[in-house]
């Protein structure tokens, strides 16, 4: 492992020990470790949280869920060219739909833990999860999330992005492409055998400076193989805390900022719906990553 620009090579006794505790990674006496397994078992010497070896995903099944990617940024570049003002968040709903399932995909909110529909339409104040239906008109000056998660041949993908409708007020342009800029910076601050919380901290650092609040209640997640996987990728946090972040891992970052102060409530009507407390507006960007011995790779956006 890298520490302080110097790599700590550890010993084959190092190694092999390994196995004899609760490690997660080590490999059988007599085997040679790779490169990577050296890496990852130094960090967890060293007391550091890693990932599963099944989090570290096959190149097979990093492409499965390229190809998911696909179909789920094609849904969002669609919902782009259709969105307008006075169509219902129910319009939205049947527009995700109709696409997945016309290129041999299903959404994956659809009956995911009982929610009723394709797609999450978060308006406004609305931080996440609100679900579409033929009431919910479009207005001019509305924010908008919509929320894609889609299932192809058994892999995950999720992403989501802002739209702005018509004359919105400059407070909310402002906070969506601040949103967004969290989005970018915390891309930027995930290194190979860096920390989940390198990601956090760099993200609630550039809210907080903008005069914005991080949502706490909610994360990012690692996906792929599920719906939701470890680790939890927090919007907020510490440098070199929480799990490393080694290559193979694929992870959304989608943070979440308030105009307003950071406290949510989730709705007890619909069991579903997040809202600010204060009911001021919040916005929301995410993609999916696959992190690579380079960098992260963008798998949907």
């Amino acid at each position: 492992m890298w520490v302080d620009n110097v790599f700590i090579e550890p010993t084959i006794k190092d190694i092999t020990d390994m196995g004899n505790g609760r490690r997660k990674w080590f490999v059988k006496s007599g085997v040679e470790p790779t490169e990577l397994e050296r890496k990852v078992m130094e960090c967890e010497r060293r007391g550091y949280i890693v990932p599963s070896r099944k989090l570290i995903k096959t190149p097979e099944q990093i492409e499965g869920i390229r190809e998911s990617g696909v179909i789920n940024t094609g849904v969002l570049d669609l919902i782009e060219k259709e969105i307008k003002i006075g169509m219902s968040t129910e319009d939205i709903d049947k527009l995700v739909y109709d696409y997945t399932v016309d290129h041999g995909a299903i959404p994956a909110p659809l009956n995911y833990e009982g929610f009723p529909k394709s797609v999450c339409t978060s308006i406004n104040e609305v931080v996440c999860h609100g679900i579409p239906n033929p009431h919910t008109i479009l207005k001019d000056g509305d924010i908008i999330n919509v929320d894609v998660s889609t299932i192809y041949k058994g892999y995950f993908s999720d992403a989501s992005r802002m739209f702005c409708l018509g004359n919105v007020s400059p407070a909310k342009q402002r906070l969506v492409d601040v949103t967004k800029e969290c989005l970018l910076i915390g891309m930027e601050a995930a290194k190979p055998f860096g920390f989940v919380g390198d990601i956090g901290y760099a993200i609630e650092q550039h809210a907080r400076k903008n005069g914005y609040s991080v949502v706490r209640d909610l994360t990012g997640h690692g996906v792929g193989l599920a719906f939701h996987e470890d680790p939890e990728v927090c919007h907020f946090g510490r440098p070199r805390t929480g799990m490393v972040l080694v290559p193979g891992m694929v992870f959304t970052i989608e943070p979440m900022i308030n105009m307003g102060k950071s406290q949510v409530v989730f709705s007890e009507r619909d069991g579903w719906t997040v809202t600010t407390r204060d009911r001021l507006p919040s916005a929301q960007w995410e993609h999916t990553f696959v992190m690579t011995e380079k960098g992260l790779e963008i798998l949907t956006y």
